[in-house]
């Protein structure tokens, strides 16, 4: 390398003095005569030479001792001995041709854009490099005249490839030339047609040689502005990606911009023992709330706007489903109810719906109805709340207590119920919130906040957490509480787990959180409490090794598996809003047969504060969401899918699953016999309730173990339900077969009742065609 320094002579030992030869620093030394090198590292010495009033500085590769000063012997060699003379050796004659400014450095292409990505508003690809394009190729389904396919990747955002109409899918597939661990991908919309052109619904997929495709590796809907969208995947190795979509029509085009792939510099080790991360699946919204609906479907939800909470209006909810048949995603923005549903407390009740209250619209409370995918509004409460739990009782009531984020910390948020036979709230004076504080640094408004609560026998409720005190909440006349003990030597644990994992044996795991809800360190602890009858003090033991899990975790979430197993996934060491680091990227499950914690696979997307996790039908978990801040760098618009090991041999392929041969009843009551057919022999059975969740919380959420009873006829088998409505809390549950591996079968939704309700008028698209696409289709591919 050459580079020329105007000076004077005398001033050449000071300018000098430290210069970046090859990108690496060095220090110059300089007699009267030669200019030798100091070597730092690499070994690189050099020369100034003087020629016209400029000095010429060589940087020229050599093996050095990277201590020692290069010496004049070593000067002569490769420069010649001094100025003036004539040089012999070839690199002594491009050192001259560089000294008569007959050379200049010369330097490959290399892609330096005028517009690139940012993540402002969006968290940047977890350790992704952009991947330059110098060498890239580009194919597209088709192209407008003068908007070529290679617009896409030609550094400046004035121009843009645009398909040409007449066709329903548009595809650009990107020949990178080399493999590389992609992780995302980036585009931006054409900047000066509006909303014309975006694409919205997308799928991604990578190849190693154009032939075979896999994937979808990332599918789903962005949001409908012109601004930066993005998929991002756990790394994968390829040499090819292939993005496709759908126009409105034939008479619509799309386009992209700019167009980048990032790629991270390793690979994870997969082992399907362990599970499996992916698909990811793109939304339209930041998922920070969501339900599972008696159609399969999965709805989520974010504030009054898809990326922020703040500055709400109020008023309305931006919300958005994902179809499991179809694998569409579709969004809505929810106005007749009037509520800005961030920060709410959600429970299902006794006739399935789904019931959403306070948060931002502190006392508002909207009802969903999943079979006819219909928003309603409901009844005010007493009290304005945000950030308060709520649980479904045995008698299909739902109970509401805490929530002092919003509405004010100065008055006490103590409970009430709601009635969904009437649809109404009562007061409940006596179910005091006071016994379930904790004890946080900033004070009232965070000691009540996401509390673990459990509906139990006789309209009772026992509140495990997160305060270290535990509680039972009666709600006969106007309510009450007994204290129930403490988690032994725990702390408080805010933004912790509790998940009932046996509800036969009214078995909770309590996991991790941390004593405030920020700025907190998070803790390891993990504990199994035991319930008894109401009123009794509950039996707690230390989970785990020591009573710990394998990481310390807060704003992580807990999912019970159709086996009993618990999956734990995400979360910090510690605990800060809307910050991405001492991220925890590899999981847990719980065994409660062996009481044992077990790493499994890791994935390369962060979860924190505001992440969610739901059991699907399938027996997969959906993991997805975070942030919700606006324009900051924590918003996840984007959930992925965790395959357990159950379902999946050693070298990673789908196990033939146990399946049902018969339909079972849409309703049974509270102790009622299911019969049923199976295609095999089966060994297990469960019963999971439909859940909803936010903010680590999820109420809903619990395993009814079943026993099974052989028929006389092959392969045909009989379950009787619990007959305590305590236990088998009404509403809308899943039943899971599980073959002599523990796989488990895809689930039939069936709605458990209890004869103090009115069942639910479920509509006909609960059981018509998407029920039974359900029972026969295979989730996994």
């Amino acid at each position: 390398m050459a580079s020329k320094l105007k000076t004077q002579p005398e001033q050449a030992p000071h300018l000098a003095a430290s210069f970046s030869c090859g990108r690496r620093d060095v220090i110059i030394w300089m007699d009267h005569k030669i200019l030798g090198a100091s070597l730092l590292y690499p070994r690189v010495p050099l020369r100034l030479f003087l020629r016209d009033s400029f000095y010429i500085l060589i940087c020229i590769p050599l093996a050095l001792d990277p201590t020692a000063g290069m010496k004049f012997p070593y000067a002569q060699l490769l420069l010649g001995p001094s100025i003036g003379v004539v040089v012999v050796n070839a690199l002594g004659h491009y050192v001259q041709e560089a000294m008569n400014g007959e050379r200049v450095s010369g330097y490959g292409y290399y892609d330096i854009p005028l517009w690139e990505p940012i993540f402002s508003n969006e968290s940047p690809p977890l350790n992704g490099i952009r991947v330059s394009r110098e060498s890239w190729s580009l194919s597209c389904s088709s192209s407008k005249h003068g908007h070529e396919c290679e617009m896409a990747i030609d550094g400046t955002n004035a121009t843009a490839w645009r398909s040409d109409i007449g066709h329903e899918e548009h595809s650009i597939t990107v020949d990178l030339k080399m493999s590389q661990s992609m992780n995302a991908i980036v585009i931006l919309p054409p900047i000066d047609t509006g909303l014309e052109g975006l694409i919205t619904h997308h799928e991604i997929y990578v190849s190693d040689d154009q032939k075979k495709w896999n994937g979808p590796i990332a599918h789903g809907m962005w949001p409908d502005s012109n601004r930066q969208r993005m998929s991002v995947f756990e790394p994968i190795p390829a040499r090819y990606v292939k993005l496709t979509t759908r126009g409105k029509d034939n008479e619509t085009w799309v386009g992209i911009s700019e167009l980048n792939i990032y790629a991270t510099t390793y690979t994870i080790p997969q082992d399907p023992t362990r599970g499996v991360w992916g698909p990811t699946i793109d939304f339209p919204v930041i998922p920070v709330a969501g339900a599972q609906e008696t159609s399969g479907r999965v709805v989520v939800w974010s504030s009054w706007a898809s990326d922020q909470f703040h500055s709400t209006p109020g008023g309305q909810t931006a919300t958005s489903q994902w179809d499991p048949f179809t694998n569409k995603v579709s969004k809505r923005v929810v106005t007749n109810t009037h509520h800005d549903m961030f920060c709410p407390g959600i429970a299902i009740d006794g006739t399935g719906m789904l019931i959403v209250t306070g948060g931002n619209d502190a006392a508002v409370t909207s009802l969903y109805d999943a079979g006819q995918d219909k928003w309603f509004a409901g009844p005010e409460m007493h009290l304005r709340r945000g950030y308060q739990s709520t649980t479904a009782l045995s008698d299909g009531r739902v109970f509401v207590i805490g929530g002092s984020w919003a509405g004010g910390s100065n008055i006490p948020k103590d409970g009430e119920v709601y009635d969904p036979a009437v649809r109404t709230w009562t007061m409940l004076p006596g179910a005091k919130v006071k016994p379930m504080l904790t004890n946080d640094y900033e004070g009232p408004w965070r000691a009540d906040n996401h509390g673990w609560l459990f509906g139990w026998k006789n309209q009772t409720v026992f509140q495990a957490g997160p305060s270290i005190a535990m509680n039972w909440y009666y709600v006969d006349g106007s309510g009450s509480f007994e204290k129930a003990g403490k988690r032994l030597e725990d702390d408080d644990s805010m933004s912790g787990n509790a998940v009932m994992f046996d509800a036969v044996e009214g078995k909770i795991l309590t996991v991790g959180g941390s004593p405030d809800y920020e700025n907190s360190w998070a803790t390891a602890n993990a504990h199994v409490i035991t319930l008894g009858e109401p009123g009794e003090l509950p039996k707690v033991t230390l989970a785990g090794k020591n009573g710990l899990m394998h990481s310390e975790r807060v704003f992580h979430t807990s999912t019970v598996l159709p086996d009993g197993k618990v999956f734990i996934v995400g979360g910090q060491t510690f605990g800060v809003a809307f910050n991405e680091e001492n991220v925890q990227f590899v999981p847990e499950i719980y065994d409660p047969v062996t009481n044992t914690f077990t790493q499994v696979q890791q994935n390369n997307i962060v979860r924190v504060y505001h992440h969610l996790s739901l059991l699907l039908p399938d027996g997969r978990v959906l993991t997805g969401g975070g942030g919700l801040c606006g324009n900051c760098s924590a918003n996840h618009y984007n959930a992925q899918i965790f395959t357990p090991p159950y379902l999946l041999t050693e070298s990673g392929e789908p196990r033939p699953r146990p399946r049902f041969a018969s339909e079972l009843p849409k309703e049974v009551p509270v102790g009622g016999l299911i019969q049923f057919v199976t295609d095999g022999e089966i060994f297990s059975a469960s019963l999971l309730r439909l859940c909803s969740t936010s903010h680590t919380v999820n109420t809903d959420q619990r395993r009814v173990p079943v026993k099974l009873y052989p028929l006389p006829v092959k392969n045909s088998y009989t379950i009787r339900l619990p007959d305590e409505p305590g236990i088998l809390i009404p509403g809308p549950w899943m039943v899971f077969i599980m073959d002599k591996h523990g796989v488990p079968s895809i689930s039939k939704i069936i709605m458990v009742t209890v004869d103090n309700m009115k069942s639910a008028q479920l509509s006909g698209e609960l059981y018509g065609e998407p029920y039974k696409q359900l029972s026969r289709m295979e989730l996994i591919k």
